[in-house]
């Protein structure tokens, strides 16, 4: 099997300090994202930054990764909501510190104590979380979530 690559461009105009951007993908899901230093260190105002980039790349990486191994296990999720927070250390040289993923799942036949193991096998099959490993700390809080109960008898 051939390896397979995905691509991105940035391109910049002006200086970094006050200069913009735009971060378009390879297969034109991505186009004209508009990105600026300030939106990584301030307001983004409707802008986005690598950072904002990484945890959607982690979320989706994860949720991927999580339904693979739910359905492994015979139980395949019916929902599954991560939300990933990158967070970038200001003191010193800025770098990014850690990735916490909330996990949400609607996941018919799982308990949670067979929830939190899958998220862990999940953690380690994710390709942004091998990425990452080492280099940030990585959180995970997965929480079962419950069918909510219909108010129609």
């Amino acid at each position: 099997m051939a390896n397979v690559e995905r691509t991105a461009e940035v391109v910049w105009s002006g200086t970094i300090a006050r200069g913009t951007g735009m971060a378009s993908g390879g297969s034109g899901a991505l186009r004209d994202l508009p990105i600026t230093l300030a939106s990584r260190f301030g307001d983004p105002e409707g802008k986005t930054s690598p950072e904002e980039l990484i945890a959607a790349a982690h979320a989706g990486c994860f949720t991927m990764a999580l339904g693979s191994v739910l359905a492994g296990r015979g139980t395949p999720p019916e929902r599954l909501d991560v939300f990933a927070r990158v967070t970038v250390a200001t003191t010193g040289t800025p770098r990014i510190t850690s990735s916490e993923l909330d996990v949400h799942g609607l996941v018919p036949g799982a308990d949670q104590a067979s929830f939190d193991e899958a998220s862990r096998e999940a953690g380690r099959n994710c390709l942004v979380s091998q990425a990452l490993q080492g280099n940030v700390e990585i959180r995970v809080h997965a929480m079962l979530d419950e069918r909510p109960i219909s108010s129609v008898a």
